[in-house]
């Protein structure tokens, strides 16, 4: 049988079009998302790079940054791996083939809406639900598309077993609908216009529980469904506890939906909410970290793959940043830690070690691991590539969330600092200036990450475009078998 033969025969039984689409995409906007992000920070240097216009103040841009990389850049990844992995474990092709490209014309149709209504300030002013809402109802209708394709497949699936992957995936999915409706109810009074459902702290509350669990579900719970799944492939173990995943979903579920109130710390707030969402963010650090040691010993016996392995490199790292990152989190969410932390650029740093150590590594490490497998290649196009952009991406994340924990700290200290007479030491203009050299490196550090994301578009590009094919991924001959290398003998016969 030829190669044209045979990637025929896997289009026949997957649905990899669409797969390949948000595959691509995703990539692209890292990059547009990440460039907006590089203007903003050298803008905190240099502000006259807004160009004395409104559509380029920090104000307008800063939204359009966050959505990009949250929704474009993340939610095209989450769409290609969830459609990926499920068509992998469950054996089957994806469910309502139609209903799944709208997820991908509507989905992008949403963000190229972000990117021109953003910068010409149409927004609800809520921290990560900004976008109005004619283009609220959109993603509300891909939404609905997506649960049906997603849970249609995994009814369809040809295997008894629901693989881990698929849990956190689907519960994401669900939650997501839950927050996207409940936060953006609002009274329209214009095409771009309209105001909240909710008033005074009940809107604040009503955005923290859903700006946190966009936080836990949008990019954590659905990037674990990546990690379950890609970190055992690549690295050819299975996971390393079956039971521990199931325990780390569960807990992960039922914990992560009561500590949004955390963010609202020595607010109108009551207290009993605060105390709250304090306590389940420490709650929260042992599940977290079941996960973490979870895809960490994954590599047992496999370690010494990690000197050759750029792939293998960003995945590992990035389980690792996610354990660092919910780490700080739990702690900064302690009172007393977030009367020093809040408002600073410490939160920042906290924001992108989980933004760009976890969720950005994960995404690139899962999409090395597809592209080539998707267009029927031995490798990447440039594989020494994969390798700078690894190093890239490291030192450039390393040296940004330095930067920002040490101007963090340093802010929080000099805003209550006090002298004997009870007054500010420092005026807030000298905390600004203090913080000028560490915006310097935080710029040096998002050129650096952005600057792998360009090459591993033009790599992305060059795979597409190559001649050289291999026999695709091919799907089980057994119809009841398992795929292989997820789970080991042992987890299988307890499943």
């Amino acid at each position: 049988m030829g190669t044209s033969d045979v990637v025929g025969k896997q289009a026949e039984v997957f649905n990899y079009g669409v797969v390949r689409q948000f595959a691509v995409m995703s990539v692209v906007w890292a990059v547009v998302g990440m460039g907006v992000g590089v203007l903003i920070a050298l803008q905190l240097i240099w502000p006259e790079l807004n160009f004395e216009t409104p559509w380029f103040t920090y104000g307008r841009i800063r939204p359009l940054h966050t959505n990009l990389v949250i929704f474009a850049f993340g939610g095209s990844a989450l769409f290609a791996t969830s459609y990926y992995v499920a068509q992998r474990t469950c054996q089957t092709r994806l469910f309502a083939g139609k209903l799944a490209s709208f997820t991908f014309w509507g989905w992008q149709t949403a963000m190229v809406g972000a990117l021109l209504t953003l910068p010409q300030g149409f927004t609800s002013s809520k921290e990560y639900a900004e976008l109005e809402w004619p283009i609220d109802l959109l993603i509300l209708a891909v939404w609905v598309c997506y649960i049906i394709v997603f849970f249609g497949t995994l009814v369809k699936r040809r295997v008894s077993h629901i693989y881990v992957a698929n849990w956190f995936f689907g519960a994401f999915i669900i939650v997501i609908a839950v927050l996207h409706i409940f936060n953006n109810m609002e009274l329209p009074v214009s095409l771009w216009k309209s105001y909240s459902a909710y008033s005074g702290v009940q809107d604040a509350m009503v955005q923290w529980w859903y700006g946190h669990n966009a936080v836990g579900f949008f990019l954590t719970t659905s990037f674990l469904g990546m990690m379950y799944y890609f970190v055992p492939k690549q690295a050819e173990r299975p996971i390393y506890s079956y039971r521990l995943s199931i325990v780390h979903f569960w807990a992960l579920a039922f914990t992560y939906m009561w500590a949004g109130s955390h963010h609202l710390h020595y607010t109108s707030l009551p207290d009993w909410t605060q105390s709250l969402g304090m306590a389940f963010s420490l709650i929260l650090l042992a599940p977290s970290w079941g996960g973490m040691i979870n895809g960490i010993m994954t590599l047992s016996g496999a370690w010494n793959r990690l000197r050759t392995d750029p792939i293998l490199k960003f995945l590992v790292v990035a389980v690792s940043f996610y354990g660092m990152s919910t780490f700080e989190g739990s702690m900064m969410a302690i009172r007393t830690v977030n009367a020093l932390s809040h408002y600073t650029d410490w939160t920042v740093g906290h924001v992108h070690s989980g933004a760009l150590g976890w969720v950005a590594m994960v995404t690139f490490g899962s999409l090395y691991y597809m592209i080539p497998r998707l267009y029927g290649r031995i490798s990447m196009a440039k594989p020494q590539w994969v390798e700078l952009h690894f190093w890239l991406a490291t030192l450039g994340v390393v040296l940004y969330i330095s930067a920002m924990w040490i101007s963090g700290v340093m802010q929080g200290l000099m805003w209550r600092a006090t002298g004997e007479d009870g007054m500010l030491i420092y005026s807030f203009v000298e905390g600004v200036k203090a913080t000028y050299p560490f915006y310097a490196i935080r710029a040096l550090g998002g050129v650096m990450f952005l600057s792998g994301a360009v090459l591993m578009l033009i790599n992305t590009l060059m795979t597409i475009k190559g001649q050289q094919r291999v026999n695709p991924v091919v799907p089980l001959k057994n119809p009841g078998a398992r795929e292989p290398g997820l789970v080991g003998p042992a987890e299988v016969a307890a499943g």
